[in-house]
């Protein structure tokens, strides 16, 4: 078994209202020091060992279904899981 962690973000040129709004929430509680806020998402995925071509497929996921490839960027990482 695969456990993959997908990492989805806004791509920089798509503004972000929603952290625009966290950062300045953080700076009335005065965090000051925080420069920027961008707001994305993250899945976990456990993929099954019998998977051709795993790359591809989760390529495939991520475009299809788990981000917006006009405004969102995404990037994974993959672990084997060891069963015990």
């Amino acid at each position: 078994m695969y456990k993959v962690k997908v990492f989805v973000t806004l791509k920089e040129s798509v503004l972000d209202p929603q952290g625009t709004a966290v950062k300045g929430s953080l700076h009335r509680m005065e965090y000051n020091e925080v420069q920027d806020v961008r707001i994305g998402k993250y899945l976990e995925l456990t993929i099954e060992e019998s998977v051709q071509d795993l790359d591809k497929s989760i390529r495939e996921m991520c475009e299809k279904l788990l981000s917006n490839p006009v405004i969102e960027d995404y990037r994974y990482e993959v672990e084997e899981v060891v069963a015990q």
